[in-house]
C-alpha cells in the first residue's frame, strides 16, 4: 500500500489513494484482523507530476508576503510541503521493515499520512478558490533531500524529518495564520489551523519512536539526536522556536537550542 502511494504521481490521486489505504488499515485494526506488515522496495524518490517545476531553493522567486501574489506563493509552498509529507510518512513505513517495530508505529505513521493527505487537499481547495492550483508556481527541489540522506538510517530519518523539519512547521505556522487572518482569507485560516493542530502529533510520533529506539539500543536520546542532526541536517536550526508546542510534542529545549544559530535564552 505504501509503495502504491509513493509511485502515484498526481497529487489529488496520490492523496485519495493514501486516504483509502489508511481507512483500510484502521478498519482492519478496529475489527481485530491486523494487516500483515511485509517487506517492500520503495523508490528512492516518489513519483511526482510534471508540474510544479522543481528548482534549486536559491532560484525559487521571492515574493512579499503582504501582497496577494505573495500569499498565493506561500499557499503553493505549503501544498508542496504537505504533498512531500504524505510521501515521507508512507516512505518511513515501507523503507525500514527490516527493523521489527510494534504495530503502534504503523498506526502513528498511517494516521499521519492520512492527515497530511487531508492537509494537501485543504490547501489545494484554497488555491483553486483563488483560480490557481498546485503546479501553477515553481517549487523547492530540496524537500526530499532529507529522505534521501537518511534512506539507510532509521533513527536519522526520525531525527531529521519529524523532529526537525516538521517541528519547524510548529514555529512558522502561527505567523502564517496571522498573515492570512489580516487579509481576511477565512478559508485559508481555517485550513492552517487544522494543519497546526494536527502537526503537533506528527512531531510527537517522531519523538516517541526515536526515544523507543534509543531505549532499545541503550543510547542517550539527546546525544544521539544532536549527533544525527549534525550529520544529516544541512545548517543550523533557526530560532525563534515555538517552545510551548515543541514541549507538547516531546521536544525539550535542550534538544534543539544547542543546534541553533542564535543565543540560547538565559545563557
Amino acid at each position: 500500500m505504501a509503495v502504491e502511494v509513493l509511485t502515484t504521481a498526481d497529487g489529488r490521486e496520490k492523496t485519495a489513494l493514501s486516504r483509502r489505504h489508511a481507512a483500510t488499515w484502521f478498519a482492519a485494526r478496529a475489527a481485530g484482523r491486523d494487516l500483515p506488515v511485509g517487506t517492500a522496495a520503495p523508490p528512492l524518490r516518489p513519483a511526482r507530476p510534471d508540474l510544479p517545476r522543481l528548482l534549486d531553493p536559491r532560484d525559487v522567486p521571492r515574493r512579499r508576503p503582504g501582497t496577494a501574489p505573495g500569499r498565493l506563493a506561500i499557499l503553493h509552498a505549503v501544498a508542496h510541503i504537505e504533498l512531500n509529507a504524505v510521501d515521507l510518512h508512507w516512505d518511513i513505513i515501507a523503507r525500514f521493515t527490516d527493523v521489527k517495530m510494534p504495530l503502534g508505529f504503523y498506526d502513528d505513521w498511517v494516521k499521519s499520512a492520512d492527515e497530511e493527505s487531508k492537509h494537501f487537499n485543504l490547501v489545494c481547495d484554497c488555491l483553486e478558490e483563488k483560480d490557481s492550483h498546485y503546479g501553477a508556481l515553481d517549487a523547492h527541489a530540496g524537500m526530499w533531500r532529507a529522505a534521501e540522506d537518511t534512506a539507510e538510517d532509521f533513527m536519522g530519518r526520525l531525527a531529521v524529518v519529524p523532529m526537525v523539519l516538521e517541528a519547524r512547521g510548529l514555529d512558522v505556522t502561527p505567523g502564517m495564520i496571522d498573515l492570512f487572518q489580516s487579509a481576511k482569507e477565512t478559508r485559508t485560516v481555517d485550513a492552517l489551523k487544522v494543519i497546526y493542530a494536527e502537526e503537533v502529533a506528527h512531531v510527537a510520533y517522531g519523538s516517541k519512536w526515536f526515544h523507543f529506539l534509543c531505549g532499545r539500543h541503550e543510547m542517550d536520546p539527546k546525544t544521539a539526536f544532536h549527533d544525527l542532526v549534525r550529520r544529516y541536517f544541512h545548517g543550523a536550526l533557526k530560532p525563534p522556536f515555538n517552545e510551548e508546542k515543541r514541549a507538547e510534542a516531546g521536544l525539550p529545549p535542550d534538544f534543539y537550542w544547542p543546534l541553533a544559530n542564535g543565543p540560547v535564552p538565559g545563557a
